[in-house]
């Protein structure tokens, strides 16, 4: 018995609430064009894995979310900075160690960063022809994810954020339990798979799928830009702050953190 208690985790998380609030905003937006590309790699791997299995929906996705997880691997054992899972700054945010000022600055400069990672790493499968592998199908895969992403109602977008993030949030929230890299690995792979098996929608992993899906599709595909920021990735950004800090961090701030330094 080896792991940090859930006290002693929220209070890991929020000390590393305060080192990120504080972290000078070029560092801040490097980590997060990394984050962005290592997500996006967990996309590709995913597309690819799913690509013509013949082993049926539910297994389908399985693999799916398995191979996706890759992206959350990445970027917490190698060091990244996550728009979805920095939503767990409202820890030290309700506990008053960084001010609303601080956390909305680290979303802003994490998001942007995180758009440029991830679309550039779009347009680097792109370049690579990767879509033409088996044949052209696995172009066809990231076509038809984009499409059903775009496809989305408002309300069907936001409802699959929120729980997409709360999943992200516990995945992350379970790595600072962990005192190995095998215990973190652990800890990601179960709710990350979860969220790509149900089909719920997390933001930065759509600034990847999109945009590939944009670049991918011929002259009759109907993705556009407007659809792509006004009719996804805002709705889901929505639900993704709200099912992270709502769903995750205050409810673990209510229950172990408040009040204890009153």
């Amino acid at each position: 018995m080896d792991l940090y208690s859930p006290v002693e985790m929220a209070e890991r998380v929020e000390a590393g609430g305060v080192a990120k609030a504080a972290l000078d905003a070029p560092r801040t937006i490097a980590l997060a064009i990394l984050a962005g590309a290592f997500i996006g790699l967990g996309g590709l791997f995913s597309t690819v894995v799913s690509t013509d299995t013949g082993l049926g929906f539910g297994a389908t996705r399985l693999l799916a979310g398995l191979s996706f997880s890759l992206g959350l691997i990445l970027v917490i054992v190698g060091g990244a900075e996550l728009f979805t899972g920095n939503a767990l700054l409202v820890i030290a945010w309700a506990d008053k160690r960084v001010t609303t000022s601080r956390v909305l600055r680290n979303w802003l400069l994490v998001y942007a960063g995180n758009f440029a990672g991830a679309v550039a790493m779009a347009v680097g499968v792109w370049l690579a022809g990767v879509g033409r592998l088996d044949g052209g199908k696995v172009g066809q895969t990231a076509v038809a994810i984009a499409t059903a992403k775009a496809s989305l109602s408002a309300g069907d977008a936001f409802f699959r954020g929120v729980l997409c993030n709360a999943l992200v949030c516990l995945a992350v929230w379970l790595t600072f339990s962990a005192r190995t890299t095998a215990d973190k690995i652990l800890a990601i792979v179960f709710p990350i798979t979860a969220f790509v098996a149900i089909g719920l929608e997390h933001s930065i992993a759509n600034m990847y799928f999109i945009p590939l899906g944009m670049l991918l599709q011929d002259a009759t595909g109907t993705i556009t830009w407007s659809g792509f920021l006004l009719g996804n990735l805002l709705p889901v950004t929505l639900g993704n702050i709200a099912g992270g800090s709502l769903m995750v961090g205050l409810a673990y701030w209510f229950i172990y953190l408040r009040g204890k330094r009153g």
